[in-house]
């Protein structure tokens, strides 16, 4: 069965069982704050596992996309050298939202358990003998937990006693994380092992031992408890079920193959990566683990960028980059690949992958630019770290390699620790990895400890099934705390989360910021209110302080001024996307925002940088709609597909539910959860501030509105004033400038020529000064010439004599500059290095610098230092 049926079945199985058919949601988590990535298929429906808010459907089944590479659940550094570890992998899910007891539509242990087996044995016909299944057996730790033997019993009327495992609580004991729901879990693992290998070892003994070919497939997970911050156990109000099946597993076992990578999942993918390395995929064990590390990673990156997340050196940009780099490093030390490659793999990913994941086809010009850019950049870093690894290697005092300058080298410069370690072998050399590894858990430790939050349990004050948000339409209200906890950060000390039963504070999402703002109660006492978050779609305010009277209405209030900024800019962040595509062309496409009270960022697909022609008629166009008053045409709880057709744009990577918002102001119109002005005369005017690149076919504007454009004007005003009065008060300062910069260039040609004609009276002086030194012909000495004018004086002297070394020395507005030429017969005759010269005699000028065997130049911030690097040329021929 090919993986696309195999996909199709599994959905369709489970909505004939009343579940509904929910996409995948992105797999780059753009407002939670817990998460970079969806790290596993019960990510998007955290709110109802938590109780925040209910499903309106009760069952539903999906295929997840999912990304493991940072944190408690990190398989990166399994991926290639195992079969099955994964970074992107598909998740497929059925889900119940609620005990059945309640009413609720949904199911637990029991349906669940036997929907499980009937799906695997009888629709997919995986034979039962190859089967075995896992249950939690209970623990004696503080939780003391009693067995789950309702799952036992269950599993009991369906297979042999022999077949069901009793687990721990590290495989069979579910946690969201150090809080939140739980609970145990039952395992389906499959042996796939020839006869004879079942018959000499019982595959009972094999599950959980990572055995390549004895492995779990699914995970069937009963939510019944919720973690709090104590570390103690609360029973769930409702239960819920949360299964999760590895999809290239689940292929691998119906095609009959012994590895993930051998299903057509992959395959295509290793072909190609065959066809373009010219190497075989099979014969050998560190091209064969090359080969997986690149056919799993180019899947990630792209699903990451066709999610809008670009590669960067902050958050989830660092791990996709971090992703790429390693798939590229793999390449170019086993595959012998020192060219851009990777990026010729997306066409054949589209292909195979398109049709269940559109987004890949959609997105696939920007995903190829931003892979091969990206490639390109870590190879030239290779480069350089190569030739920083051979300086660290010189200047080593015996064979081991200090693991502090490795970890910089890996640091700094993103140099692959293994292929350090690797070079260094290959020399005759060795890694102190004790070193490094102490190095990298230092940075660890400050990383985490800067990070570090902790967090109390809520304090519940009133039970309330769902929040409000009424920031639409008012900025005062009065509400009630419904529940509150405190929480401490390295950062920020400690603070307070608060929750209302409604709140006018529109949270951090869609590139906008979070409302600031105020809560008053009736004795006049005043919380300021710092930012306002969402997590598990729950709005969350933040506090420096607790309320008194915590059980009283309070008056909470945004602040108006910077909320009406803020929808300024956003506002004009919607009219400037249609000026793009109105300017550009319809290939435009928005790549993400930032929205502020003082200014707004846009991201957006173009391939060339914008002419100030283009500039200004984006200007212009949006200006143009500011002049229009263009009044706010509103529409919530729009059916998805009703706004689509009335061309809403929906911009990628975003989650959107079956109800959205539109934002319409003229001809346009998007799907938007933000806060916008009423008018666009609101927004007074736009200016946009730069315009550069971000990426490989993404452009960045920046930009002010309103009061930032009038401060904008005055500080140019304040500036063509003061420029004016230097120039004399002149009426027209762009015809003085010109003048000035004319004068300049004649004045600059004339030093020019008198510096040359200083050089030639100088060398005569200097080519008396010679001293013969060992049959080189040396002179150090200062020079009052600037870097041009030392060039042309040394190679005129090396015209004329043979043999010759010459240290110039010169100080140039407070700055020491050394230049050194060394004749082309001596650099071969006496292995002498201009560049490596300069590099360790600028020491003394606190500098350094570089360039070619036979003539290099240091620059530095100590004048003082020259006649000591003067003195110490002498040492390198004697």
């Amino acid at each position: 069965m090919n993986s696309k049926d195999t996909r199709t079945q599994f959905l369709n199985f489970f909505k004939e069982k009343a579940h509904k058919i929910v996409p995948s949601a992105p797999m780059v988590i753009k407002d939670d704050p817990t998460l970079l990535f969806t790290n596993a298929g019960m990510n998007q429906f955290k709110e109802y596992f938590l109780g925040i808010s209910q499903s309106k459907s009760p069952r539903v089944v999906d295929t997840q996309k999912c990304l493991r590479v940072s944190g408690k659940h990190n398989d990166l550094e399994e991926v290639g050298k195992d079969t099955y570890h994964h970074t992107m992998f598909e998740m497929l899910g059925n889900w119940s939202f609620g005990d059945p007891a309640g009413g609720s539509g949904g199911y637990f242990k029991e349906e669940a358990i036997n929907w499980a087996w009937e799906l695997l044995t009888k629709v997919y016909k995986i034979d039962k003998d190859s089967l075995y299944v896992s249950v939690f057996e209970g623990s004696t730790d503080a939780d003391k937990l009693a067995m789950d033997n309702e799952a036992y019993d269950l599993w009991r009327k369906i297979v042999p006693a022999d077949r069901i495992i009793k687990g721990n609580k590290k495989d069979n004991f579910w946690e969201m994380g150090d809080q939140g729901p739980c609970g145990p879990c039952s395992e389906i693992h499959v042996d796939i092992r020839s006869k004879e290998e079942k018959a000499k070892v019982p595959g009972a003994s094999l599950v959980n031992q990572d055995h390549p070919q004895v492995v779990e497939i699914w995970n069937l997970v009963f939510m019944q408890y919720n973690r709090k911050a104590d570390g103690s156990l609360e029973s769930l109000p409702a239960k819920h079920v949360d299964t999760g099946m590895g999809f290239e597993r689940l292929c691998m076992v119906l095609q009959g193959v012994q590895s993930n990578y051998d299903t057509d999942i992959f395959t295509p993918l290793i072909r190609e990566i065959e066809t373009i390395t010219n190497t075989d995929y099979g014969k050998k064990e560190e091209v064969d683990i090359a080969i997986r590390v690149i056919s799993d990673h180019i899947r990630a990156v792209a699903f990451s960028i066709a999610d809008g997340q670009l590669p960067s050196n902050t958050g989830a940009g660092y791990v996709i980059r971090r992703i790429l780099r390693r798939a590229v490093r793999y390449g170019f030390t086993f595959l012998n690949t020192k060219e851009p490659f990777m990026f010729r793999l997306v066409n054949v990913l589209t292909n195979s992958l398109g049709d269940a994941y559109p987004e890949l086809k959609e997105q696939k010009q920007l995903i190829e630019n931003v892979i091969r850019e990206e490639e390109n950049s870590f190879l030239k870093t290779l480069d350089q770290g190569l030739l920083l690894l051979d300086t660290i290697i010189k200047n080593a005092k015996d064979k081991t390699i200090d693991g502090g300058k490795a970890f910089e080298l890996y640091d700094t410069f993103g140099f692959p620790i293994d292929l350090t370690a690797l070079i260094l072998s290959e020399k005759g050399y060795q890694l102190d990895e004790a070193g490094f590894n102490e190095a990298m858990q230092q940075q660890k430790n400050r990383s985490k400890s800067a990070s570090a939050v902790s967090k109390q349990d809520w304090e519940v004050l009133q039970e309330d099934n769902e929040q409000e948000f009424v920031g639409y339409d008012m900025l005062d209200v009065e509400v009630k705390i419904t529940k509150y906890r405190k929480i401490v950060s390295k950062k920020e000390g400690t603070q307070y989360q608060l929750v209302f039963n409604l709140t006018p504070f529109y949270a951090e999402g869609g590139g906008q910021v979070g409302d600031k703002g105020y809560l008053e109660d009736a004795h006049g006492d005043v919380i300021y209110i710092t930012d306002t978050k969402k997590e598990n779609n729950e709005i969350i305010h933040f506090a420096k302080n607790l309320p008194k009277h915590l059980g009283e209405t309070f008056k909470a209030v945004v602040d108006k001024k910077q909320r009406n900024r803020t929808e300024a800019n956003h506002t004009a962040t919607h009219l400037l996307h249609q000026a793009l595509r109105e300017v550009l062309g319809s290939h435009v496409e928005q790549k993400g925002s930032s929205v502020h009270s003082k200014y707004l960022r846009f991201d957006f697909s173009h391939f060339a940088k914008l002419t100030q022609q283009e500039l200004q008629d984006v200007e212009n166009f949006v200006n143009a709609r500011i002049d229009g008053q263009l009044q706010l045409q509103e529409e919530r709880n729009v059916p998805m597909k009703t706004a689509i057709e009335n061309g809403a744009i929906a911009l990628f990577g975003e989650k959107y539910g079956d109800a959205v918002r539109t934002i319409r102001f003229g001809q346009s119109i998007e799907l938007c959860g933000g806060t916008h002005v009423r008018n666009t005369a609101d927004i007074w005017q736009f200016k946009i501030r730069s315009e550069g690149a971000v990426a490989a076919g993404i452009r960045r504007i920046e930009a002010i509105t309103g009061d930032a454009v009038k401060d904008f004007h005055l500080d140019n005003d304040k500036l063509l004033s003061q420029i004016k009065g230097i120039l004399g008060n002149t009426q027209d300062p762009v015809k003085s400038v010109s003048s000035l910069q004319e004068e300049n260039s004649v004045l600059k040609k004339q030093v020019a020529e008198l510096l040359k004609d200083k050089a030639k009276n100088l060398k005569g002086t200097l080519l008396s000064q010679l001293n013969e030194v060992n049959g080189i012909q040396f002179l150090a000495t200062k020079v009052d010439l600037d870097a041009a004018g030392i060039k042309d004086l040394s190679f005129e002297m090396g015209n004329q004599k043979d043999n010759l070394f010459l240290l110039f020395g010169t100080e140039q507005n407070g700055k020491a500059l050394l230049s050194c030429y060394i004749s082309k017969e001596l650099v071969a005759a006496k292995n002498l290095n201009a560049g490596t010269i300069v590099r360790e005699l600028g020491k003394f000028i606190q500098g350094g610098g570089g360039g070619q065997p036979f003539f290099a130049t240091a620059g530095g911030k100590n004048p003082e230092g020259i006649d000591n690097a003067l003195l110490k040329a002498k040492d390198y021929i004697a």
